[in-house]
């Protein structure tokens, strides 16, 4: 139901489930329009993001990266259970000034509505 999620799906992608990063990431809200979450790599301080794995052709990769729009990237990620996969990144020099949202854990926690504190 994500914006991405037509291009995945139109190329042949199929979503294989969930996934977490390891501890060595922070996740940031950047100021796009439409909204998009932000993964920086961190050396400390990080913690395990959600996030979703999905499966594409390889035909429908080299596409799929071509319309990757600045400054996120695809990079190696590393997985809560030592194994690594290609994901999106994001370029450090753009989260400057970003809200910081590692602590709701993925972007889709952050973006749920919440019930207002009483």
């Amino acid at each position: 139901g994500e914006p991405l999620n037509g291009q995945l799906t139109g190329l042949g992608g199929e979503l294989a489930g969930p996934v977490r990063t390891a501890s060595s990431y922070r996740l940031f809200a950047l100021l796009t329009e439409p909204p998009r979450p932000g993964l920086v790599r961190v050396g400390s301080g990080g913690a395990s993001i959600e996030g979703e794995r999905w499966r594409l052709p390889v035909e429908g990769f080299g596409a799929f990266v071509a319309a990757v729009p600045s400054p996120l990237t695809i990079g190696t990620l590393d997985l809560d259970d030592g194994t690594t996969c290609l994901g999106f990144l994001c370029e450090s020099v753009a989260v400057d000034g970003c809200p910081d949202i590692t602590s709701y854990g993925g972007w889709r926690s952050y973006i749920a509505p919440r019930v207002p504190d009483r």
